[in-house]
């Protein structure tokens, strides 16, 4: 069938909105009709070369919408169903599926970085030649073809802009924090960088009970938005902040501390930051030649815990219908994380916006009607 996508030609190429060509559906995979589509920095940094994938593509992996077709091995969704996507699919049958640990599939991850579907090949052409998948997803189009574990059934009451969100951004930070870090009520918790990842985390944190939650961010904008998404403290970035959050823990730092930037001088801080026998979860991901140092002595005698969170270390057949129940119920303001809506041709434009630091995300709608 033929579709309209952003098609992105090569590395630091403005995108072409134009027709692509898109293969039916195989038999355990779904045709999903895009309805939003979240705009997040690993698109950016997909595009400027950051990160490496195969080019030339179809970005986007934050998406929502509608079931047009399954293949005939599917049966947990039906045409008519609405869908978030999620970009980590799972074979169910690998060592870390049984371990509950979906995110870490062996199955989906080579091909990930391969820009292709399950079985290696690529269901988008142009003109004939291959066009390459990003994380399965592709949701910078009016249609996609993705894994049919990648097709989440949601509550079809629940506005699919907001649920295009939650395939990424929010579902990486809710994690980190409630699934990852596991924070306990009267905690406290500090978090590096209030972007989307951020203000998810600092959501996570508050659902999860935390007494204080203190969020480090050089824009004052954005510290000011943290408050709004239920921060209690915010700190500018300097050479003083873990004095000042020690000030603000009774001299002993954060119990939880989110590093949702990458940056090593960043997670430097973070370990500082936190409680003897606390947890540092690092979320942003560093540049690929990144060797991030910490103090050896330190790390023995304190039994500070350090660990990575993909994907909100998250199970998104059950996250996602989870995060969108509390959003219903008024638990979670996912809403608000929406800074600015676009159209597909304003595509260049959002990116430009996101490059500016003017949103917390920006979202592609395709369909009014459903996507608020």
């Amino acid at each position: 069938m033929e579709i309209t996508a952003a098609f992105l030609a090569g590395t630091d190429q403005p995108f072409e909105v134009t027709s692509l060509e898109l293969a039916e559906p195989r038999p355990t995979e779904v045709l999903v009709r895009i309805v939003a589509s979240g705009i997040c920095a690993s698109d950016a940094h997909t595009r400027s070369g950051r990160i490496p994938s195969p080019l030339p593509c179809v970005l986007g992996h934050e998406g929502a919408g509608v079931v047009e077709a399954v293949g005939e091995l599917v049966t947990h969704v039906v045409p008519g169903d609405h869908v978030a996507l999620s970009w980590m699919p799972n074979c169910g049958e690998c060592r870390h599926c049984h371990n509950g640990r979906p995110v870490l599939c062996t199955a989906a991850t080579p091909y990930t970085l391969a820009g292709t579907m399950l079985d290696g090949s690529s269901r988008l052409s142009k003109d004939g030649d291959t066009v390459y998948h990003y994380s399965f997803l592709s949701t910078f189009a009016s249609h996609t073809v993705v894994p049919a574990a990648s097709a989440i059934k949601i509550d079809p009451t629940v506005p699919l802009g907001v649920a295009a969100l939650v395939g990424c951004a929010i579902m990486t930070g809710y994690g980190a924090a409630v699934n990852r870090a596991q924070v306990r009520p009267g905690s406290s918790v500090l978090i590096f960088g209030a972007g989307g990842v951020g203000l998810s985390a600092v959501m996570g944190a508050k659902v999860a009970g935390a007494l204080q939650i203190i969020v480090v961010d050089p824009i004052e904008s954005k510290r000011a938005e943290a408050m709004e998404f239920g921060a209690t403290h915010v700190i500018a970035p300097g050479d003083d902040v873990v004095e000042q959050v020690r000030a603000l823990t009774d001299g002993f730092g954060a119990d939880y501390t989110i590093d949702a930037v990458g940056a090593p001088a960043v997670l430097a801080q973070a370990f500082d930051a936190t409680v003897a026998g606390g947890t540092i979860v690092c979320v942003g991901v560093p540049a690929a030649d990144a060797r991030p140092s910490l103090p050896g002595p330190q790390l023995v005698r304190e039994e500070k815990i350090v660990t990575g969170s993909l994907y909100g270390s998250s199970r998104p057949a059950v996250d996602i219908p989870l995060i969108l129940d509390l959003y219903a119920r008024g638990l979670l303001p996912l809403d608000k994380m929406i800074s600015k809506t676009y159209a597909l041709d304003d595509i260049n434009a959002a990116f430009d916006d996101m490059a500016a630091g003017k949103l917390n995300r920006g979202v592609l709608v395709f369909d009014d009607k459903l996507a608020y």
